[in-house]
This record gives C-alpha cells, structure tokens and sequence, in this order.
C-alpha cells in the first residue's frame, strides 16, 4: 500500500498552480496512491483521447466509499477486480458515490452497488438525468434532435453520423438501481469519522457534486474544476433553449466564494493540484474571453458551426463535432440571453447569429 509522497520531491508550479507530484504523474491502474490520510487516488485507462479517469478511494471504517466509477467496460472491472483482491484488503465498498451522470464517472455504479449490495449516492437530478438518457439506448434519434442539429448547421452527412451514434450513451453504463440515496448541497456526510460537506455546481452537468473535507484541506472536484482543460459546458437537444454557460459561471463564482483557497484539489482528470481560487478565476476568465471573442465573430451572420474559429485554437473533426457545437451553442446562448446577439431561422430551419449594433457600441 502507497504511502504519501512528500510534496516538495516531485512537486512543480505551472501557471499559478502547485501540483504536488509533478503535472504528468498519475498511479498505475491497480495501484492506488495515498493523497492524504485514508484518501487514495485510483486511475483508470480508458480508451479515448481522454485516456484516463481519477477515482478515490475513501477508508470508511470496516469498508470503503468509493468516488466515481469509471466506464462500463471489461478492462475496468478487471482493474477494479484487482483493487478488490489487493488494495481494498477484503473490505466492502459500503457505498458508491457518483459526481455527477456522465459514463466515465457512473458507468460501473450499477455494477458496484449490485455486488456489494450497497446504495448508490448521487444528487437528484443527475440519477434521473442519467436513467433518462440511458433508456434512449436502442431508440431511433428523433426528429426533434435532428432539427436541432440542423439548425446548427449540420449537413445530411452529419446528420447520418449522429442518427449512427444515437443511444450511446446507455452503452457505456450498467443499468443503474431502482433507488438511490440523494446528495443535497451543503449537505455534511460521515466517511471514515470524517466530516465531508456536499458542493453542488452545474453547467457540465445538471447537479454535480463535488466533497470538501475541511479536516483534511481537500476537494474532490469531480469535473467542476480541472487544472489543464476546461471542462466541457454544453447544449443540447433534450433543452435548446438552456442557459448552462451562465449556470456554470454562477456555481464557479460561489464555489470560489465559499470554499478555502488552499485546498488540494482532487480532479477527475489529470493531477491534483493547490490553487483552486487562482483556477476558478482562470476559468471563469476564459469563458468571458471566449464570450467577447465570439461577440466579436458575430458582425456578420453565421451560423453555430461557422463559429467554431473563434473559441476553438484546434480543428472540428467529425469525433468532436457533437461536443463543439453543443460547447458553442452554450456560449450563443449565454449572449442571447444577454441580449448582446440576434437569432434569426432562415427558409430552411438554419439558425443565423449576429451581433446587436447597439450591445456592439455599448458592450458591459
């Protein structure tokens, strides 16, 4: 079993923020590292250009609450077979706790709680968000979806590409159980005599939930806060209309209110890291930059898949359309409803976007 690696043998400083063991180190698959007393920091391979997921590893008394659950896939629960031969030490997982419904964090809940026979813990709308969309699987794509993304600007091809990939979702997680426990925010929970309180953000997801434990100066952030990536902020056909760009500034701007400033940070992806304020700014910073920069873009009419240029530095390929167009849409959104742009659907149901004169000579 891993014991605590000094801070300063490996640490390194990158753009404000502190990471303990180095930017780029992460534990083996199987061999779980101590971050802090009893909290371990598990990593999870997964096969796409994220290639990886932080879970953590809770000593809870006689047992173990685990933190997030990684994709529902063999080469997962072959690593999570090994954890519970070696590192968990013949000790039950008492409880699983998911930060929010995406696949990577909840795609082995169902299994775990089913082998254990313990509750899964999740805020509410993500549970029914989740099971909502995993019963998609094996659906046709409806019209409703479609000329959603045709009025961003797909064509027949990416039409087709989507009506392809419809329902995946549902294939990247066990089936979830019938009940679940619900996390509220502000909420304070026991793990291990520990008290954890319950931060509740949203805008990556509906109702994510992130775990501070005041005694031992850490977040488990979940996906609300990252170090080197922003995490993804988008719209989607289920609520066109929806405003989760603004939601998510909000929750930053509390999370960076209320919470301590020198915390580590325990993320999803990547390192864990010391700087969770100077991060919160930087991130709330470059979404109002990429507001202005789009602002900017609007002079003329585009459409959501002619905006790509000015917030992505990378090019939009087919594997990532999905994904951009729901992170610019969310943005378009934002300053829809800021009343800095127009939109107007032309003869074919496309969605032009375009600059309001006066916002452009009076802009806050």
């Amino acid at each position: 079993m891993s014991e605590t690696q000094p801070a300063n043998d490996n640490s390194e400083s990158y753009k404000g923020l502190l990471y303990p063991w180095g930017r780029g180190w992460g534990p083996v698959p199987g061999e779980p590292f101590a971050v802090a007393e009893g909290v371990y920091w598990a990593r999870f391979a997964m096969p796409m250009s994220l290639d990886h997921i932080n879970l953590w590893l809770l000593e809870d008394d006689d047992g173990w609450t685990v933190v997030d659950t990684c994709l529902s896939m063999d080469s997962a629960r072959e690593t999570w077979e090994g954890l519970f031969a070696g590192h968990l030490g013949g000790r039950p997982i008492k409880r699983v706790i998911c930060t929010h419904m995406h696949p990577d964090h909840v795609g082995l809940a169902g299994w775990l709680t089913e082998r254990f026979d313990c509750q899964l813990w999740m805020a509410r709308e993500e549970f029914l968000m989740c099971r909502a969309m995993a019963a998609d699987t094996g659906r046709e794509a409806p019209e409703v979806a479609l000329r959603f993304y045709r009025a961003a600007g797909f064509g027949d091809e990416e039409l087709a590409a989507y009506r392809r990939r419809f329902g995946d979702f549902g294939r990247a997680i066990h089936p979830l159980p019938d009940s679940y426990r619900r996390l509220v925010d502000r909420e304070t929970i026991t793990i291990g005599g520990r008290y954890w309180q319950v931060v509740v953000g949203s805008g990556h997801s509906p109702e994510h939930v992130a775990l501070y434990c005041p005694a031992l100066k850490l977040m488990i952030s979940g996906d609300q806060v990252l170090p080197r990536i922003t995490p993804n902020v988008s719209v989607f056909p289920t609520e066109p209309e929806g405003n989760p760009l603004d939601e998510w500034l909000r929750s930053s701007a509390r999370i960076r209110q209320v919470l301590p400033g020198d915390l580590l940070v325990l993320p999803a992806h990547e390192a864990p890291f010391y700087g969770l304020h100077v991060r919160m700014s930087q991130l709330i910073e470059s979404h109002k930059e990429d507001l202005d920069k789009l602002f900017d873009y609007l002079v003329q009419p585009r459409r959501a898949v002619d905006c790509f240029p000015a917030l992505f530095k990378r090019e939009i390929g087919p594997g990532s359309l999905i994904l951009a167009t729901g992170e610019t849409l969310a943005h378009l959104n934002c300053l829809l409803a800021r009343r800095r742009i127009t939109c107007s659907a032309d003869d074919n149901g496309v969605n032009w976007y375009r600059q309001v004169a006066e916002t452009a000579e009076f802009d806050d």
